[in-house]
């Protein structure tokens, strides 16, 4: 996984699947959470963790930052959809 951060916006390519990556996505938002709207690309990931999910959820919750979440794989888009975080993640699909 490689996550490449610019303004706003963080793109994420490969694949959310270990412990390490979650710290990483975590320590990105951290650094944008004083921003007003974060876009979160994750590129080609067929799936994300719960973690991942969590701290998603605590940035809209708890630090009130609008996210919009863009997929580009279409089983990452349905999984969301089928949890029901369209909506809460501003899901786009690209």
């Amino acid at each position: 996984m490689k996550i490449i951060k610019d303004l706003q916006i963080l793109t994420i390519t490969g694949n959310i699947k270990k412990p390490v990556h979650t710290e990483e996505i975590k320590a990105h938002l951290e650094t944008l959470k004083a921003e007003r709207h974060i876009t979160v690309k994750i590129i080609d990931s067929i799936s994300i963790t719960s973690s991942v999910i969590g701290i998603f959820l605590k940035v809209i919750k708890k630090d009130g930052v609008a996210l919009t979440v863009q997929v580009g794989n279409k089983h990452l888009y349905d999984l969301l959809n089928e949890l029901n975080l369209l909506a809460v993640f501003n899901v786009r699909q690209i």
